[in-house]
């Protein structure tokens, strides 16, 4: 859909011929912001299923003994629960901004609409990507004050290492976990939402020229 192109054209045409290719541009715009929307609220669904199904297959393996042992498993299932609510709560909010987008929304609505949905979208990436660096941080401060996790961390790992060392190789190895983790979510989260936030905002560009042209 190339704006200028239709504007050049309108100088050139009755006033009723106008008006009905203004109808015919909203209408495409709206059906692709209605349809991104749709799918935003479709990712986030599969998303959050995938995390789940994550979750289920961790709780499964040995690597849970160790948090076990360390009595961190309240405070694990807390997390989780917490998390849990907060991703159910971005869901709703991307479900409802999908059934607001009302076919009868004039174009400074949906423009509105739009702009929620993309903050919306970029808060949950923010949460998501700072909290979880947040979480590994605390977890690590935790386990680094705890008398002997460090050394039953190790151990579960099956690693021979002197214990003069395991502090620092601790740090480490979590420092680089936590720089992984960063570009993992930072990847993740671009590929799944990033995409459909510039196809959004390219369509709000569209609506912008539509508006100015009125």
């Amino acid at each position: 859909m190339d704006l200028d192109k239709y504007k050049k054209a309108w100088d050139n045409q009755p006033e009723e011929t106008d008006t009905v290719s203004k109808v015919d541009i909203y209408k495409m715009a709206h059906s692709k912001s209605s349809s991104i929307v749709k799918w935003i609220f479709i990712i986030g669904i599969l998303e959050f299923s995938f995390w789940i199904l994550l979750n289920f297959c961790f709780s499964k393996t040995e690597h849970i003994k160790v948090y076990e042992d360390l009595n961190m498993m309240g405070l694990l299932d807390s997390v989780f629960y917490f998390n849990l609510i907060i991703i159910v709560g971005f869901l709703y909010c991307f479900y409802k901004n999908y059934t607001s987008i009302s076919s009868t929304d004039s174009t400074k609505k949906l423009m509105k609409k739009i702009i929620r949905t993309r903050k919306t979208v970029k808060y949950y990436m923010y949460y998501n990507i700072i909290g979880g660096m947040l979480i590994m941080i605390v977890f690590n401060l935790i386990i680094i004050n705890t008398p002997n996790a460090i050394e039953t961390i190790m151990s579960s790992e099956q690693l021979n290492i002197d214990s003069s060392n395991l502090l620092t190789i601790y740090l480490i190895s979590q420092a680089i976990a936590v720089v992984f983790m960063l570009l993992f979510l930072f990847v993740f989260y671009y590929l799944l939402y990033g995409i459909m936030l510039k196809k959004l905002n390219k369509n709000h560009k569209e609506l912008t020229k539509l508006e100015d042209l009125n």
